[in-house]
């Protein structure tokens, strides 16, 4: 795993822009906690079967900078993720005919089955899940653009 920062100039501060490249399951764990609390709609999922490519443009909650103590404000940006080498996807619970309506990522967990197939399952609140069967795990999450403020702050019940 690692991660090559591009800097962005907003308002005479420095704002790191993610890039991460995951080649395994630690690497994935990784790549899942700074999906956390993710927003996306069903229209910006797709798989393209040609390619062997999974992609989701997700607003992406910037925990990096909680971690950091930096409390600027609460900020998302625009982050895509993208999965090489699948071989299908799946999804259950979640109604690909109103695709405006927000899923809240949760976490990514993955296992190699007994075909020798990777079963890479993204969790959403609600029960939502889609599943990837893919040949290797080869994960790319990169930020696009600036992040905004939000108001609001993701909390969860214990």
């Amino acid at each position: 795993m690692w991660s090559k920062n591009k800097k962005i100039e907003m308002n005479n501060n420095e704002i790191n822009n993610l890039k991460l490249i995951g080649k395994n399951e630690e690497d994935l764990k990784i790549i899942s906690a700074y999906l956390q609390d993710s927003v996306v709609i069903a229209k910006n999922i797709i798989y393209l079967k040609k390619n062997k490519t999974f992609i989701m443009i997700v607003n992406r909650f910037m925990w990096e900078d909680v971690e950091k103590g930096i409390f600027r404000r609460n900020k998302r940006i625009k982050c895509a993720v993208r999965f090489e080498d699948v071989v299908s996807v799946k999804s259950r619970n979640i109604n690909q005919k109103n695709n405006k309506k927000p899923l809240e990522y949760l976490a990514i967990r993955s296992r190699l089955d007994s075909n020798s197939l990777y079963k890479i399952k993204i969790f959403f609140s609600g029960g939502g899940i889609i599943t990837i069967n893919s040949e290797a795990i080869e994960v790319f999450l990169n930020d696009l653009g600036k992040p905004w403020n939000v108001k609001y702050f993701p909390l969860h019940k214990i």
